[in-house]
């Protein structure tokens, strides 16, 4: 078996093994999976990208104003997308783009269009992970930018436990530096009903995307289940102001997978995604927890999803980020 399918496989049964049972959000983006969510996010009920967008178009100028003339934008993700060329075209005489991303095929289509749309800009791809350790030199400029400035917009941060989003963020403030910002993405809390909506649309397409996850495991890993035991659901957990996507069981059923068996009665569920929704307050309180100061924050016109302009309110090396690397992460 291929490493990344063994991981696959110890991942899934640890998951299934605990209590309540999980499955990494990341295996819900394979090639099909990937599909889909592009399916859902032109959907009626699913807000996030439009809002994202229209936020772009209506604050460009003030994004620029306050990134400066300059600047090296480093991207978490292979950019290319519309955002990414609005901002690179609003800003003022960019240094240079780095967009950090795993799958070779997505950072060389990436770099090539961008290098083609913007050829007075240093594009400079860096294949990692950019959720784990990331050596400072490789984001090294000569000459040097005015300044850094992490971009990540959409709202890939929701996905996050809190923990591990404030170590996130700790890791953004590195790469930024003391001088250098962070331009994030971050969806809105707002009634349950509009959240449930937007996971779990009116079209299906989420529920397909969910569903999917289990064809993987039978698919490539070999389990045996019956797919249609499971039915999609969204869920709004107020204790934790966040929609949880879960694959329920509608009848007593069974996964059996690596020599193990996984029964499951009617209603037990197997938990997949999380997506986080956060007030301003809430987020500056969450980046003050990583030596992060939330100096600017813009909505779009229909106030639904915001960005949010960081930067380091406490001396570089201080809190856990104090080496010369990025230390260790999908709607």
């Amino acid at each position: 078996m291929k490493p990344t399918l063994e991981a696959f496989l110890k991942d899934v049964l640890d998951g299934l093994s605990a209590r309540p049972r999980t499955l990494p959000c990341k295996y819900l983006y394979d090639a099909k999976g990937s599909a889909l969510f592009e399916e859902i996010c032109q959907t009626e009920d699913y807000y996030v990208t439009r809002a994202d967008l229209a936020l772009h178009e209506s604050h460009i100028g003030e994004f620029s104003a306050i990134v400066g003339p300059g600047a090296h934008i480093i991207e978490f993700g292979s950019g290319a997308g519309i955002k990414t060329r609005k901002l690179l075209a609003g800003l003022e005489q960019p240094r240079a783009y780095t967009p950090i991303e795993i799958s070779v095929a997505a950072l060389a289509e990436s770099a090539r269009e961008l290098e083609t749309a913007f050829p007075e800009i240093e594009i400079c791809p860096l294949r990692a992970d950019y959720t784990r350790p990331i050596d400072a030199e490789s984001l090294r400029l000569e000459p040097p930018a005015s300044r850094r400035v992490v971009y990540f917009p959409g709202s890939t941060i929701s996905n996050f436990e809190h923990d591990e989003a404030r170590a996130f963020l700790e890791r953004m403030r590195f790469i930024a530096g003391p001088d250098g910002g962070i331009l994030i993405g971050v969806d809105l809390l707002k009634p349950a009903d509009r959240l449930l909506r937007a996971y779990d649309d009116a079209e299906g397409v989420t529920a397909r995307f969910n569903l999917n996850l289990l064809e993987r495991l039978a698919n490539e890993l070999g389990a045996e289940l019956e797919s249609d035991s499971f039915v999609h659901e969204a869920r709004f957990n107020t204790d934790f102001n966040r929609i949880e996507m879960h694959l329920v069981a509608r009848r007593p059923t069974r996964i059996s997978l690596g020599g193990q068996h996984f029964d499951f009665a009617a209603g037990d569920s197997i938990h997949t995604e999380n997506s986080h929704k956060y007030s301003v307050r809430d987020f500056r309180e969450l980046a003050a927890t990583a030596g992060l100061e939330s100096l600017r924050v813009w909505k779009d016109p229909q106030g639904l999803f915001s960005m949010h302009w960081l930067q380091s309110s406490q001396p570089q090396g201080a809190g856990g980020a104090s080496t010369g690397v990025l230390r260790s992460k999908s709607t």
